[in-house]
């Protein structure tokens, strides 16, 4: 089940990834504070980065903001500004969150 899309801009990753508006936040459920999302990171490829990633995600001027764990991703897959990224749930036995990368340059 999607989550969100979004197309990267240099905010996103100098500051942190903040949810689009329309996110299907049903996923993530009502949470105070900060949850952990742990999630595989994908190429458009289909390569994977080694381990699941923890990304913390918390409310930022009242907006869901990914944060601790992004930088890590962004800096290890080499996101750049322009580049898309699809986060989403996959339920088939458990909950597993996954986030999808795609370099448009």
């Amino acid at each position: 089940m999607e989550i969100f899309t979004k197309q990267l801009t240099r905010v996103d990753l100098e500051k942190g990834l903040v949810l689009p508006p329309r996110s299907n936040l049903e996923p993530l459920q009502r949470f105070q504070g900060t949850i952990e999302l742990s999630t595989i990171v994908e190429s458009a490829a289909g390569t994977r980065l080694p381990e699941p990633v923890p990304i913390h995600c918390s409310t930022t001027g009242g907006s869901l903001v990914f944060k601790t764990g992004w930088y890590h991703i962004a800096n290890k897959v080499g996101l750049k500004s322009g580049d898309t990224v699809t986060f989403y749930q996959e339920v088939n036995g458990g909950a597993q969150f996954k986030l999808k990368v795609r370099n448009d340059r």
